[in-house]
């Protein structure tokens, strides 16, 4: 994913910080304990396609 576009990306829900994880393929909230993926090179920034991140990935914000 281009670096200028997670730049200008936020959170949906909280207008918060993204984090990208690569190999996943999709943009992390700490914030909300959101993951929302990343589908053919777009974010898809719906909180109902998001997925809740499991306690162990809410304690490792690499």
């Amino acid at each position: 994913m281009d670096k200028r576009l997670l730049a200008m990306l936020s959170c949906p829900v909280c207008k918060g910080d993204l984090k990208l994880n690569d190999a996943r393929t999709e943009l992390i909230c700490y914030q909300d304990a959101m993951a929302f993926p990343i589908r053919e090179g777009i974010p898809v920034m719906l909180a109902g396609e998001a997925r809740t991140l499991s306690t162990d990935e809410r304690l490792d914000k690499r």
